[in-house]
């Protein structure tokens, strides 16, 4: 019964994720830990930053990670299965009709329409990860505990030294890490 809710989940969340991985990942929360209650939200943000470290799509990594954590190998088959399917099929369709209409206005005006969406669909992930790694598991900023001072400053850091001396982002998510690592064990 597992594999069949799995498989039924990532089908919905490839079926519905236009705009490539990122716009994945709130329907992919939304399954595991709202409706399914399969992960708890720090398990997912975990994921989620496994997922981007990995090589390849964020929302497949995400997909077989999540697999192997509710159902073992055989979840992270059918998870992955479920969330390249509805991709492949749908992009086999539109490739056709595309090839065939790709002059009409419409068709162009149907493309320019989807990346307002795109957009806030990869802001809504971002803002949902950085209130995680502020806050806590905390869902308001209102609740008691207050901001992690300490990834406020790593978080700010960051982005200064990516805006300010264009840094590869690899060497600030490893420095990041490292100094989160110093941080957090000696505060």
């Amino acid at each position: 019964m597992i594999y069949l809710e799995l498989l039924w989940s990532f089908i919905q969340i490839g079926l519905f994720s236009i705009g490539g991985g990122y716009a994945a990942v709130p329907l992919i929360q939304h399954q595991v830990v709202d409706t399914h209650g399969w992960l708890t939200m720090t398990q997912f943000a975990d994921i989620v930053t496994i997922a981007e470290m990995t090589p390849g799509p964020i929302a497949i990594n995400s997909a077989t990670f999540v697999g192997i954590q509710v159902a073992g190998i055989a979840g992270a088959v059918v998870a992955t299965a479920g969330c390249v399917l509805p991709s492949f099929v749908i992009v086999m369709l539109l490739a056709c009709v595309y090839y065939r209409f790709r002059g009409l206005t419409m068709v162009q005006g149907i493309l320019q329409g989807l990346r307002p969406a795109v957009v806030a669909m990869i802001a809504s992930a971002g803002i949902s990860l950085l209130l995680l790694s502020l806050y806590g598991q905390q869902t308001l900023p209102d609740e008691p505990g207050g901001i992690d001072r300490i990834a406020v400053c790593l978080f700010a850091a960051g982005l200064f030294v990516l805006r300010r001396w264009k840094v590869n982002p690899v060497c600030v998510m490893v420095c990041a890490g490292a100094a989160g690592l110093v941080l957090y064990s000696v505060f």
